[in-house]
């Protein structure tokens, strides 16, 4: 609602309605719209495209009936792949807003990418993050390849150069194959359906031992039948092992990432499919070389051990003999062991006796009386110290009283002055005249009468 500063004129019509400003009105379309629109795609051509020094993108998308304005902002379109320019086609994910200023609707653009390719990488994205969430491309679920098949299928055009190209390398390698094609249209109508058709067929007959789906190179509208989900859930599917062989070795597809085996080449896949001969030949000529070996081995420790065993047998005099030098040994052995544990025996018996020795009633009993003698030296001389310290204690304390006693003071020729009634007489004017004293000296006393 409208809030006027000090001094403005009121706005509010005379009759109470409300009114909002140009402001408020935008602010609130702006919040109704980011509010109720989720993020969407939207396709379009590029026009009036503008980017300033800010590093912002500012431009029209529009189509043969319609347009509207786009705002992409430095942090977004830093990660844009291709340079916008007027006349691209583009796929745009964008939230709904509006440019208060003006009062402009306009998008905000997320993410850009160019039309065609881009919806095809965005299908195929999607594709793979929902087959991975479904598990077909974990690898515990591939299934090992055989050493040696003994029939391969190969699922591939008949017409192109990647069939001649496998026939070519598994003859050369493993002629002992007995390879079979199965004919499929590789890309164009249809093709996914015919790839995914021909792989359940061979799952069902169960006459290979290994499968090989793929063809030669190209872009990626060609290879796109080995990207759909029917071919992936064939593959996943397929009870014999595959090996997936689509175009170069830098062309990726989801038949690569669902297959057991993922090739470069078709070439590749046929060597990786296939034992080479010479190789087998080469391996089975050493195989033999080493059995030959370990036998001549084998017999050489044979005949050793026949000599070693035929060496320990003796005339069994010598044994006997053996035996007695044996026993006799352990005679002595025993008799050793005998003295010995003698010995410790009896100086173990020496250790305790002076052990008992030692904690005795009449040991203890000694030293007992030692320390109570001891002790008593130890008192009496304590109690000799302690008399003198308190005899010197008394002493100086009798000295100390006797300096502040009043016989003392009489004593340096001081008296003390005393009435009739023996009252001390401090000053003059304390005493009559014909009054009577009395003056203690040190010696005796005095008696006086006051003029």
């Amino acid at each position: 609602m409208l809030n006027n500063p000090p001094g403005a004129p009121n706005p509010l019509p005379t009759d109470g309605r409300p009114v909002m400003t140009v402001s408020e009105l935008n602010r609130e379309v702006k919040q109704l719209l980011e509010g109720s629109v989720p993020l969407l795609w939207v396709g379009g051509e590029i026009s009036n495209f503008a980017a300033p020094s800010s590093g912002h993108w500012y431009f029209t998308l529009k189509d043969a009936r319609a347009q509207v304005r786009c705002a992409m902002f430095r942090g977004r379109n830093r990660n844009v792949r291709f340079q916008p320019g007027n006349g691209r086609e583009v796929l745009a994910r964008a939230r709904v807003s509006l440019y208060e200023g003006r009062g402009e609707f306009q998008l905000i653009i997320e993410h850009l990418e160019e039309a065609g390719f881009g919806a095809l990488m965005r299908q195929l994205e999607e594709l793979k993050a929902k087959l991975q969430a479904e598990g077909l491309f974990e690898l515990t679920r591939q299934k090992p390849l055989p050493y040696l098949p003994t029939t391969i299928g190969i699922i591939t055009s008949p017409t192109g150069a990647a069939v001649r190209d496998m026939i070519q390398v598994l003859g050369r390698r493993y002629p002992a194959a007995n390879v079979e094609l199965i004919p499929v249209a590789v890309q164009g109508q249809g093709a996914a359906q015919q790839i995914a058709n021909a792989i359940a067929l061979a799952g069902r007959l169960q006459r290979h031992d290994l499968l090989i789906v793929g063809r030669g190179g190209g872009s990626l509208e060609d290879l796109w039948a080995f990207n759909e989900e029917i071919v992936a859930r064939a593959l996943a599917a397929c009870p014999i092992p595959t090996i997936s062989a689509v175009g170069h070795e830098t062309d990726n597809t989801i038949a690569d990432l669902v297959a057991d085996v993922r090739a470069p080449t078709p070439s590749a896949a046929a060597e990786i499919a296939s034992a080479n001969a010479a190789a087998l030949r080469e391996e089975i000529d050493g195989a033999r070389a080493q059995l030959v070996r370990a036998m001549a081995l084998q017999l050489r420790h044979l005949r050793q051990h026949v000599q070693l065993v035929s060496n320990r047998i003796r005339h069994p005099r010598e044994q006997l003999q053996n035996r007695a030098q044996r026993l006799d040994h352990l005679e002595m052995r025993l008799h050793t062991a005998v003295h010995n544990r003698a010995q410790t025996n009896a100086q173990r018996l020496t250790q305790l006796e002076k052990a008992l020795t030692r904690v005795h009633p009449r040991h203890r009993l000694e030293q007992a009386q030692l320390q109570l003698a001891q002790h008593k030296l130890q008192l009496n001389k304590s109690i000799k110290v302690l008399l003198q310290h308190k005899r010197e204690q008394s002493a100086h304390s009798a000295q100390l009283l006797h300096s502040v006693s009043p016989l003392a003071v009489l004593e340096r020729g001081y008296a003390i002055v005393q009435d009739e009634q023996q009252r001390v007489i401090r000053r003059a004017s304390d005493t009559r005249s014909g009054q009577r004293i009395q003056a203690k000296l040190a010696e005796g006393n005095i008696s006086a009468i006051v003029e």
